[in-house]
């Protein structure tokens, strides 16, 4: 298993976009899904949850949904499973994020997010479309922000921790070759994991469909300078 821990690419700009959905998230979690026993957090992502029968249908299964079904797929993006499901996807939000963010301006990535956020909860909709499992999770789309960074930063550096017990080493992977084993990863997850890997695929090929669409400028990438020290003279 393999934990990015930061990449080696400065910011023009703070990433208050970035910051506010972690933000967002993160109190959502503490004030509505923490204080609930299991049996109330079933029931919030059961009516603010995705459900791919209920969107695909128009039909409202029950318990009635805080919005109308299609609607769910917005704030499903802020509900998380567990401890665990919020902090590794706020985490890669913001490694990744903040520099799509940086590339795109605040209010495109704050549209961007959101698209492709849709895209890969109606991927996951159209994979299980009988579904009555509530969808919960920003997963898709972070994947949309790691498929543009990808695309704007593929040589930029990703310190990575790999888990070995007693060692954990620390090396320098690229972000294409991070990204695209996570990537690839998605299509090895066991069936029945619980995990909306076609969310992620979905939000992914979107977020780098797109990327460099809405870039403002070029993207930034580490320079690598060979030093050559001056010939001396006889």
């Amino acid at each position: 298993m393999f934990l990015p821990l930061r990449d080696d690419l400065p910011r023009d700009r703070f990433p208050i976009v970035t910051l506010l959905l972690v933000a967002a998230n993160v109190l959502v979690y503490l004030l509505w899904t923490l204080p609930l026993n299991q049996h109330g957090q079933a029931y919030l992502a059961a009516t603010a949850g995705a459900i791919p029968y209920e969107i695909v249908s128009g039909v409202d299964i029950g318990p009635r949904d805080v919005v109308a079904p299609p609607a769910t797929i917005w704030t499903s993006m802020f509900l998380h499973g567990g401890l665990m499901h919020l902090v590794g996807n706020m985490w890669f939000l913001w490694i990744f994020g903040d520099h799509v963010e940086d590339a795109f301006g605040p209010v495109r990535f704050a549209i961007f997010y959101f698209v492709v956020g849709t895209v890969g909860a109606v991927a996951q909709v159209l994979a299980m479309p009988a579904s009555t499992v509530p969808m919960i999770g920003a997963s898709g789309a972070i994947a949309g922000a790691l498929g543009a960074y990808v695309m704007l930063y593929p040589r930029a550096r990703v310190a990575t921790l790999v888990m070995i017990p007693f060692l954990w080493p620390v090396i320098q992977v690229r972000a294409w070759i991070f990204l695209g084993l996570w990537f690839l990863a998605q299509f090895l997850l066991p069936t029945g994991s619980g995990v909306a890997w076609m969310a992620h695929v979905g939000g992914f090929i979107a977020g780098a469909g797109v990327a460099r669409l809405l870039a403002r400028r070029p993207s930034a990438r580490p320079v690598e300078v060979e030093y050559i020290p001056p010939t001396r003279r006889s």
